[in-house]
């Protein structure tokens, strides 16, 4: 599952995938509230206290951890070492390549709980769930017309700049 990016543990709750049982299990207390763990870790106590104390010395972005700004900053050395092996596009993130790989094995991992329908991101599955919900959380600041996702919004507010 490591090499392939397979994940068939689903929460039933919000769609979140995970590779193994026991993370699937930790995260859906996420939502029920229950607490597994204190949080006295001081890299964990920064999300709380707001500190972000590694800073990127090519753009001045801070992160709450060393490894966050090392991820972060190969956008700026262009490194892509995961490679694509079906068409060998690079990523500089693993994330970004697991992502990809979908294209070419059409996995869909992220289910709508209220009608079974797939997807291969999960945005495009929260943009769905509004057709369930009627929820439109774009909202246009010149006449408040509301939108479902951004695009139709952006399009929306070119009549505003005609006017």
């Amino acid at each position: 599952m490591i090499h392939t990016g397979e994940k068939p543990f689903s929460c039933s709750e919000c769609g979140h995938v995970f590779a193994h049982k026991e993370k699937l299990i930790r995260h859906e207390k996420t939502h029920t509230g229950e607490k597994s763990f204190r949080c006295s870790e001081s890299a964990h106590q920064r999300i709380h206290t707001g500190e972000k104390p590694f800073k990127c010395s090519e753009c001045d972005k801070c992160f709450t951890e060393i490894g966050h700004l090392i991820r972060h900053q190969k956008i700026h050395t262009g490194e892509k070492p995961y490679k694509c092996p079906e068409c060998d596009q690079g990523f500089a993130h693993k994330a970004h390549l697991t992502v990809h790989l979908r294209i070419h094995t059409g996995a869909k991992p992220f289910r709508c709980s209220e009608c079974g329908k797939c997807f291969s991101h999960k945005k495009s599955l929260a943009l769905h769930h509004t057709t369930h919900t009627g929820e439109k959380p774009y909202a246009c600041s010149e006449c408040n017309e509301c939108f479902t996702s951004r695009p139709p919004l952006i399009q929306h507010q070119k009549i505003h700049i005609n006017v």
